[in-house]
């Protein structure tokens, strides 16, 4: 029996100092509970918004 095996290890782990990073830099920046809230949503989606924010500014 043949195994395929997938380790995506290292994206997950990049993923995963982003996702914590960016919730540190968001709720230190909140000025109230409501937005330390949305900073928290704003953590889990940063990778779609970079990539959106970077076809935008390559004009693609």
């Amino acid at each position: 029996m043949k195994k395929d095996v997938q380790c995506n290890a290292p994206a997950s782990a990049v993923y995963g100092i982003g996702l914590i990073g960016a919730a540190v830099y968001f709720i230190s920046t909140a000025t109230g509970f409501w937005i330390g809230v949305l900073g928290i949503l704003k953590a889990l989606v940063w990778p779609a918004l970079l990539v959106y924010e970077a076809f935008k500014a390559l004009g693609a």
